[in-house]
């Protein structure tokens, strides 16, 4: 006689269940935060046993991680949505874009985004390799990016575009993390303040000054 499927095998699909899981990590600290996530919570909200989610996680920390990673490859999904429907625009409305969808991202995705670039996941070397490759390959592509129209004429030739993308990147998640923290709370002069900062980078990549 065949063995019954399990509720796992019922529900999900192969791999179906890791994204499962991060999906439901997701809603419940975008919803209830963290203190209400736990692994076996995870299964009781999915209809799995309680040891199916350490099938994929070794534990909370591991659980977290990747759901940190998930928000990199959502983050990096929106970025080149951008890139892609800007692609033939000026400098500085492409700039204007970026920043906006960047702030955008932060501001919609806070479940993901607070994970992405909190000190339990950087400091002191304790991110998984997977999630330290995920951020810096983002990293790396928008400075293949800029040198590579740096190299077509398109940006300045003065610029040193790996510091630059540092502070691109600075800039953005300081002004994200004051409008997370409610110091900017109004939409409109988020917006203002986001064209001004992007202005203000795409000064300095400017070929014509």
């Amino acid at each position: 006689m065949a063995t019954p499927p399990t509720s796992e095998q019922k529900n999900y699909h192969h791999g179906d269940l890791k994204q499962a899981l991060l999906d439901e990590t997701a809603r419940i600290l975008r919803e209830e935060g963290e203190s209400a996530l736990s692994l076996r919570r995870l299964a009781s909200n999915l209809g799995v046993s309680r040891t199916a989610p350490y099938n994929h996680f070794q534990n909370k920390e591991a659980l977290l991680s990747a759901v940190a990673e998930e928000g990199f490859r959502r983050f990096e999904k929106a970025l080149n949505a951008v890139y892609r429907k800007y692609r033939d625009a000026t400098g500085t409305e492409l700039f204007r874009a970026l920043v906006q969808a960047y702030l955008k991202f932060a501001l919609n995705n806070q479940e993901y985004y607070d994970l992405m670039f909190s000190s339990r996941s950087w400091r002191d070397g304790k991110e998984t390799a997977s999630l330290a490759a995920s951020a810096r390959q983002i990293l790396r592509n928008d400075i293949e990016r800029l040198r590579r129209a740096q190299d077509q004429g398109l940006v300045s030739g003065d610029v040193d575009v790996a510091e630059f993308v540092r502070i691109f990147w600075g800039t953005l998640h300081g002004i994200s993390r004051l409008s997370l923290d409610g110091v900017y709370s109004n939409p409109a002069s988020l917006r203002k303040f986001g064209n001004a900062t992007a202005d203000m980078l795409w000064q300095q990549l400017d070929p014509s000054k």
